[in-house]
C-alpha cells in the first residue's frame, strides 16, 4: 500500500485486485459485445435477404399467373382475325372468295 489506512491491508488489496480483474477484463467484455452485435446484425440482414427473395419469387409467380391468364382470355376468332390484318396473310381468303363469286356468275 502507498500509504497507511485504518482498514486492513488485506481488503484493500482484495478490492484493489479486483478493481483491476474488472479493468483488466473490460476491452474482452466489449469486444464480446461488438462480436453479439455484429451477428445479429448478420442474422437480421439474412432474414431481410430471405423476406425479399420470397417477396420477388410471390411477384414473379403473380406476374406469369396474369400472362397466362391474359392469354386464355383471349377470343381465337379475334385473335385470329387480328393476326390475319397484321400479318397480311388473308390473301387465300380472299381468292377463295372471289372464286365463290366467280362460280356464282357460271351457274
Amino acid at each position: 500500500m502507498a500509504f497507511p489506512t485504518a482498514v486492513n491491508d488485506q481488503v484493500t488489496d482484495a478490492v484493489t485486485q479486483s478493481n483491476v480483474k474488472v479493468v483488466g477484463e473490460a476491452p474482452a467484455m466489449a469486444m464480446g459485445a461488438i462480436y453479439q452485435t455484429m451477428a445479429h446484425s448478420t442474422g437480421i440482414l439474412f432474414e431481410n435477404a430471405v423476406s425479399a427473395a420470397q417477396q420477388q419469387n410471390t411477384l414473379s409467380l403473380a406476374a406469369a399467373n396474369q400472362g397466362v391468364m391474359q392469354i386464355y382470355s383471349l377470343d381465337t376468332t379475334a385473335a385470329a382475325g387480328a393476326t390475319e390484318k397484321i400479318a397480311q396473310t388473308g390473301v387465300a381468303d380472299n381468292l377463295t372468295s372471289l372464286l365463290t363469286v366467280l362460280n356464282a356468275f357460271k351457274s
